[in-house]
């Protein structure tokens, strides 16, 4: 039996199809934070943002396996108060700077956890332990960007990596 490209075009579209759909089904294993200086609040600001498929397995294994982030506020609630537990910001001294929870939400597919502290008066570096998912899954990698005066640092925490530092000039 011979097939003409015309006739296969349906069959590969539907296979691309199936297996984009089996892609986005599947742990991304991947959180991004952006760690933004706000001179107009005055504060450091904290964005976290996590697939929600990726919390819904953590929550499971972490909390209880019927746990359900998108039926269960209260869940939703212990997902940020995880996340908070397992990020800090450190100043060049080794201080923790304290950060404080301002929310959560749920928005596209995310779910977000959102911290604040104010800037400090003298900063001239910023050290991050960065730990959300890492004890779930050993594949997990989590970007963080820092943004201060239009500049943007990158921190990529993956495999065993703690903790990683960025300077900035003055």
């Amino acid at each position: 039996m011979r097939v003409t490209a015309r006739a296969a075009m349906p069959l590969i579209l539907l296979a691309a199809l199936l297996f984009s759909i089996n892609t986005q089904a599947h742990q991304q294993k991947a959180g991004l934070s952006h760690v933004l200086f706000n001179p107009r609040t005055g504060n450091i600001e904290v964005m976290h943002r996590f697939y929600i498929h990726d919390a819904e397995h953590a929550v499971r294994q972490i909390f209880d396996p019927k746990a359900d982030i998108l039926a269960s506020a209260e869940t939703a609630e212990q997902f940020a108060q995880y996340v908070q537990e397992r990020f800090s910001l450190l100043d060049t001294d080794g201080s923790p700077l304290k950060l404080g929870y301002v929310g959560q939400e749920q928005d596209s597919g995310f779910i977000w956890v959102y911290q604040e502290t104010p800037i400090p008066q003298s900063l001239s570096g910023l050290s991050v332990v960065n730990n959300i998912l890492r004890d779930v899954w050993e594949q997990q990698s989590n970007l963080v960007n820092i943004e201060r005066s239009g500049t943007i640092q990158s921190l990529d925490f993956s495999a065993n990596v703690q903790w990683l530092s960025v300077s900035f000039d003055e």
